[in-house]
């Protein structure tokens, strides 16, 4: 989910490759791990699961379908706080992160725990997942991965690969259409600026210029024709609506912003 830039740091529109975009990535969240969680932990919670900032939670969206004896791969998983309320409904979850950082932070999670909480976690790119072909009944990764890799395509390719046949993957996103505005929460986000069109990377450098941060931006169609060509078949488009009595902000998504236009999308595919 979002974040606010360093001042200390420009942020720009400008290319940014794939190796480019996961070393960047990679060194973000390892280095933000403890401090994100000091300040997101409280609404995430430790074994949640909330698909993204409007609160939309996977205990009342269901989303994944019935997880009981399932055996379920999160993509992405930061500190592993869904993959832990899959474990508590009864899926044989694994958690993977690009970062060591986040998959410290999630084991450090576990340790304070109650042993019974605790999930197994695999560092891993998500664009090679280290699993065998079929493997899981459901993969699903909220806010992780797809938007912070060039090749988001490879992403949905290596999920069809370690499916099951009929299995389930679903994924969230920062919605298309908030590329085009900009990352404020206030009357500021409300104006569009750039072209929804407009597929180059927001990128934040140093003053050498290297990327600290990456993100990546695919319209709806893009997204529609990235899940078909990996032989997935998009079931659902979920643009959760922003609930009457949540006030809390997370960096862009606000109340004001989230009351007029969708700021995330989760989409359900199924493979096969």
């Amino acid at each position: 989910m979002s974040h606010d830039p360093s001042p200390h740091l420009e942020a720009l529109r400008r290319p940014a490759p794939p190796d480019e975009s996961v070393r960047a990535n990679r060194a973000w969240w390892d280095a933000e791990a403890g401090d994100y969680y000091a300040e997101h932990g409280r609404f995430l919670g430790d074994a949640d699961f909330v698909w993204g900032p409007e609160r939309l939670r996977e205990a009342d969206a269901r989303l994944l379908g019935d997880v009981t004896g399932r055996r379920v791969l999160e993509v992405g998983a930061g500190a592993g706080q869904c993959a832990r309320w899959v474990h508590s409904a009864g899926g044989q979850v694994v958690a993977t992160d690009l970062s060591a950082g986040m998959v410290a932070q999630g084991r450090a999670i576990d340790v304070a725990g109650a042993p019974e909480e605790r999930v197994p976690f695999v560092q891993c790119d998500g664009r090679a997942l280290p699993f065998d072909d079929g493997t899981f009944d459901i993969v699903f990764t909220a806010y992780g991965v797809v938007p912070f890799v060039a090749d988001s395509a490879l992403v949905m390719r290596e999920v069809a690969r370690v499916l099951r046949p009929g299995g389930r993957f679903v994924f969230s996103t920062t919605h298309p259409l908030r590329w085009a505005f900009p990352d404020d929460p206030g009357p500021g986000g409300l104006t569009v600026r750039h072209s929804y069109f407009d597929r180059t990377p927001y990128v934040e450098q140093d003053a050498a210029g290297r990327a600290t941060y990456v993100e990546h931006h695919r319209t709806l169609g893009d997204r529609v024709r990235e899940v078909a060509a990996a032989g997935l078949r998009l079931v659902d488009v979920v643009e959760p609506e922003w609930p009457p009595g949540h006030e809390e902000s997370w960096g862009g998504w606000s109340p004001l912003r989230g009351r007029l236009i969708p700021g995330t999308a989760v989409f359900v595919c199924r493979l096969g």
